[in-house]
């Protein structure tokens, strides 16, 4: 089986103990070798909010056997035993979270996993905690030297979605849309989809503006950006369409006519998606030398510490992860 390292998240939110309530469940454990890297205090915490005990074998390093049906726990201390502050973000959760993430990429680095699931993190804390990228995403593609263009696809059910840009100023994002970029964000979606099992994915292309420029009334990069993009994915065999107008392409898309949609910045797609699937949708890192899942659902503060967390998304992510891990 493949082995895969699980990540608490921001431990300020549900996270831990959305990685608890997931870990308990026998059937998890049974679908890959597990390793969990966790700071006692978060796992303390998560462990105590989730009500549940966990068959941990600690292990020193990455690689490190761990018997049948039990979970190897990786230690690391960033919080000095201290209880994590719930329902809030702060430095101290970023930086146990950014840790978790510096072993789990290190381990990757190794072979050591094939795989990496991690709880809902904060972007705010995760920046106190010492992050410097635009996200936890480039920060992994920096890590592993990765040559070309990495995205965030959002998956709900089967329906699948790129983007063309995603954590940046809403005014930044027109002068950013290009054919070089567009064409990225299709292919890598083209080829994560193949990846999971679709053979030949269906890929719909969002416009940028309203009514997809309506005739070039309402903006012209759709008629001078986005349709010779189009174009040149159809001529080079991707079964791309589009430009469709950004307020009725996901209705198709929920139809079934397609497999994919490609928008153009990070709300065109959310939105539509978080909708349609909020607590069961996942957020797959793409581009990436293996697959890294996570929960489209944040990190949730105002219901940290309640026990009320549900864990349908992150059981996706999981599942997921293990499946593109065993391909």
């Amino acid at each position: 089986m493949s082995r895969l390292a699980i990540l608490l998240g921001d431990p300020s939110g549900v996270g831990p103990e959305m990685a608890c309530k997931l870990l308990a469940n026998a059937n998890v454990r049974d679908a890959a070798e597990l390793l969990l890297v966790a700071d006692p205090a978060a796992l303390a915490s998560g462990s105590r909010i989730a009500g549940v005990e966990l068959p941990l074998t600690r292990v020193e390093s990455p690689d490190a056997p761990v018997p049948p049906g039990r979970i190897g726990w990786l230690p690391y201390d960033t919080l000095g035993g201290a209880a994590p502050e719930i329902g809030t973000s702060n430095a101290a959760s970023g930086a146990c979270a950014m840790r978790s993430l510096e072993i789990a990429a290190d381990a990757v680095t190794r072979a050591a996993v094939q795989g990496i699931i991690f709880a809902p993190f904060n972007k705010h804390s995760l920046r106190l905690g010492g992050l410097d990228e635009e996200d936890e995403l480039r920060w992994m593609a920096q890590r592993w030297r990765v040559p070309g263009f990495v995205c965030e696809f959002n998956i709900t059910g089967d329906l699948w979605t790129s983007r063309v840009t995603s954590h940046v100023p809403l005014r930044e994002v027109a002068a950013l849309i290009n054919e070089h970029a567009i064409g990225e964000a299709v292919r890598i979606i083209d080829r994560a989809l193949k990846q999971a099992g679709v053979a030949a994915p269906r890929i719909a292309v969002s416009g940028l503006n309203p009514h997809a420029g309506d005739g070039g009334s309402i903006g012209q990069e759709e008629i001078e950006v986005i349709e010779p993009a189009v174009k040149a994915l159809q001529r080079a065999g991707l079964d791309a369409r589009g430009p469709y107008s950004p307020d009725t392409v996901f209705i198709a898309a929920r139809r079934g006519d397609f497999d994919a949609v490609v928008s153009m910045y990070h709300d065109q797609g959310q939105i539509a998606m978080k909708l349609m699937g909020f607590e069961s949708g996942v957020t797959l890192h793409g581009g990436l030398p293996v697959p890294v899942a996570t929960p489209a659902s944040g990190s949730a503060f105002d219901i940290a510490g309640r026990g009320v967390a549900r864990i349908e998304g992150l059981r996706a992510a999981f599942d997921l992860c293990a499946r593109m891990a065993r391909g």
